[in-house]
Order: structure tokens, then C-alpha cells, then sequence
């Protein structure tokens, strides 16, 4: 991955870009695939990890659009990432002794 500024020839590549940048575009990536091409399931763990809190909002939003043709399951303990979605679109999973329990938010 390889780009050069406008009016400028100055090269840039993906070591000259921060973790969480590289981790954007690699989400932003997924979510944004035509519907053609996108999964029908799409599963990621954590993908707040080394993100600007204010790249939560954009990653919230692509997930919610993602979500309209595909189903998207997210696994998070980030309330950062939680606060941009509706109570209904949150699933817990508790430990119980004998296995996990799944439950809904309460509004």
C-alpha cells in the first residue's frame, strides 16, 4: 500500500500510518465491500482496539450499514463503541456455571 500526495512527490506507505489508521482501513475495508462481494456474516473481535475514540463513531456507523444486508456480530467490552448503538442492537454474554447466558439490554 503505496500513495503520493497531491501536488506533492512525496511517497507514502503503510509503515509511515499509526496501528489504529492501519486497523481503520483494514475495518473500513470489510464494512464498505460492495453487497456483491460482502459476506453474508461478517465476525470481528474487538475492533475498538487501538482506535481514536472519535474513529468509534465512523466504525459504529459502517457496522450499522454493514448490517443492512449482512449480519454482523461484534464481540466488544469497549462502552465507548456500545454508546453509539441502540440498547435492542446489544447482546451480553454472561459466564454461568453451566455454560453462557444471552441477554438483551434493557432500555
Amino acid at each position: 500500500m503505496e500513495w503520493r500526495h497531491k501536488r506533492s512527490e512525496q511517497y507514502f506507505d503503510a509503515s509511515s500510518l499509526s496501528d489504529g489508521t492501519l486497523r481503520f482501513i483494514a475495518l473500513a475495508t470489510l464494512f464498505l465491500q460492495p453487497e456483491a462481494l460482502r459476506p453474508s456474516l461478517i465476525l470481528v473481535d474487538e475492533p475498538e482496539l487501538v482506535l481514536h475514540p472519535y474513529a468509534l463513531e465512523l466504525l459504529a456507523s459502517l457496522i450499522r450499514q454493514a448490517s443492512v444486508t449482512s449480519q454482523v456480530i461484534v464481540s466488544t467490552q469497549s462502552s465507548l463503541l456500545l454508546d453509539h448503538f441502540n440498547p435492542e442492537d446489544v447482546i451480553v454474554a454472561n459466564r454461568v456455571a453451566d455454560g453462557t447466558q444471552l441477554t438483551r439490554l434493557d432500555p
